[in-house]
């Protein structure tokens, strides 16, 4: 069992002290993708660091703004991954700040990389989506064309006057995707990768099912004893989730698998039979993680997906 943590009272555009170093103030933009909605972190006293900008909504702009102290300014503009719901507003506040942008440098895939190896539509009329999968959902939209002024690499540290945050990338959820440590406090600001409340939604091709796991398991050797995700509250104890994630995910797999050792099936006739528990509105994001399961089992040769439908070969190969 994953052992979440959702206990949260939302104070929209309210700035709330989290530790001696850090702020929040909640953009007002709760969804099935954000949670109650997008936290920014106001980092330092004096020349300010924020984590995570949030949305493109000018009175989120100007709750940030508002949340400075007296002869405060913000100084650095760090960005945990292009999700339109964590960098829209960078482009507005940087403009009134004249605050440097930092974050990892990514280019966008190809067209040829944007179909899923098996097409996903949902053939429930009654299921209340879409019926067609589009990864581009509104609070996951990518913003492409953001590049930081400042390209940051694993490991990179920036420091501003009574802090220090050190770049660590986690691609998984989106290849772009860096946490940041501030060793102080022993604090990692996880972004999208480590939530307390959810799971990660991985979706091919920008999130990558392997890379993911490598990058949660990364965590596990490092120093920090609590994490600030930008959707939701802070996670105490990391450890136990991060590993009740990594079984989560690993499990997920072997499910996929024992689907389809009575036959052939189509990811958008497991997605029903594995999230029969989950609302029908949210079995998009379910069918994109299907899809991330699906890639990286392709890759491992354990199935094949052909004309439409999955083929489990382990199985074939061992009744042979």
């Amino acid at each position: 069992m994953i052992p979440y943590v959702r206990e949260m009272t939302p104070h929209y555009e309210q700035p709330e002290t989290v530790s001696p170093s850090v702020r929040r103030v909640l953009a007002h933009n709760p969804s099935a993708f954000t949670y109650l909605g997008t936290g920014t972190y106001l980092v330092g006293h004096g020349d300010v660091a924020v984590v995570d900008a949030g949305p493109d909504d000018p009175a989120h702009v100007d709750a940030i703004l508002g949340a400075l102290d007296p002869g405060e300014r913000i100084t650095h503009l760090f960005v945990t991954h292009r999700h339109a719901d964590h960098v829209g507003a960078v482009a507005a506040l940087a403009d009134r700040t004249g605050a440097a942008t930092y974050g990892f440098p990514c280019d966008a895939p190809s067209d040829d990389q944007t179909e899923p190896l098996v097409p996903f539509v949902f053939g429930d009329p009654e299921a209340d989506v879409d019926q067609t999968f589009s990864p581009d959902d509104a609070e996951e939209r990518t913003r492409w064309t953001f590049q930081p002024d400042v390209p940051l690499a694993d490991g990179d540290v920036v420091t501003g006057a009574d802090w220090a945050l050190a770049a660590v990338h986690t691609p998984g959820h989106i290849a772009d995707h860096l946490c940041y440590a501030l060793a102080d406090e022993r604090l990692l600001f996880t972004g999208d990768h480590v939530m307390g409340w959810s799971t990660s939604v991985i979706s091919p091709p920008t999130g990558d099912l392997p890379a993911y796991l490598a990058s949660l398991e990364r965590l596990l050797d490092r120093p920090d004893t609590w994490y600030l995700p930008t959707h939701g509250p802070a996670v105490t104890e990391p450890w136990p989730l991060v590993e009740a994630l990594l079984a989560h995910r690993r499990e997920r797999s072997q499910q996929v698998l024992d689907a389809l050792d009575d036959g052939p099936r189509t990811i958008a006739e497991i997605v029903p039979r594995l999230y029969a528990d989950v609302p029908k509105q949210l079995w998009q994001g379910a069918g994109a993680s299907i899809w991330a399961h699906v890639v990286a089992l392709a890759a491992e040769g354990e199935l094949s997906p052909t004309d439409g439908t999955l083929t489990r070969l382990s199985r074939l190969r061992r009744s042979r």
